[in-house]
């Protein structure tokens, strides 16, 4: 196994995808943060590694990857077990468009270079705060209806799948920018996760950049 490198940021929720991904696999990774807050995503030398200047990125071998989605399912393909999609092809479409709500539709409205882009404009920081939670509303209240009638005690059944691993930071977002908690079975489905080590040793707080906030 190649050593992993995870570049990321604390409070990025697709960094903590990535973590989450990286724990249900048992993969041993190293950390290296960069402060969204500071700019450090912009410096020459990580622009290399990612032309985006986005975080994560996650070193593997030699190669280079991008995108939390791209990332997670390289994962799981890499170690297949436990699985974060499930066996039959509907059924992982299911779960890839759930998933797919929140990495392509909630949170590049509501990340730091779109709200940083409001300011610029005028938006107030009450106004920024509004347009986040909403966004992140309207696209939840998309999540609690795909998995409507789904077996639990995770999204998508017994056992975690790419879809919780996306719920939990969002949901995390979610709290930050003051949304309506209204979804009962996308918090039972939180709580649950949360008694995972995998999910829990993931959580922003717990990252040796936290104190650098």
């Amino acid at each position: 196994m190649h050593e992993l490198t995870l570049h990321g940021y604390f409070r990025s929720s697709a960094s903590y995808r990535v973590r989450i991904a990286l724990n249900l696999k048992r993969l041993e990774y190293r950390q290296v943060a960069h402060q969204l807050r500071l700019g450090e995503q912009h410096s020459p030398d990580y622009r290399r590694l990612n032309p985006q200047g986005l975080v994560p990125t996650l070193e593997t071998g030699g190669a280079v990857l991008t995108q939390s989605l791209a990332i997670c399912e390289y994962l799981d393909e890499l170690v297949p077990d436990p699985p974060l999609l499930p066996q039959r092809a509907i059924e992982r479409a299911h779960v890839r468009a759930f998933a797919q709500v929140i990495a392509c539709e909630i949170h590049p409205l509501q990340n730091l270079r779109i709200l940083n882009r409001l300011r610029d404009l005028g938006v107030d920081k009450d106004g920024v705060k509004a347009w986040a939670a909403g966004v992140i509303e309207e696209g939840f209240d998309a999540c609690a209806a795909l998995i409507e009638g789904q077996a639990g005690p995770f999204c998508f059944g017994a056992q975690p799948t790419l879809a919780d691993v996306f719920l939990v930071p969002q949901l995390a977002n979610a709290r930050r920018f003051g949304a309506e908690l209204r979804w009962p079975r996308l918090l039972e489905t939180e709580a649950r996760c949360l008694e995972l080590p995998a999910f829990r040793d993931a959580a922003p707080e717990r990252q040796p950049d936290a104190e650098v906030a």
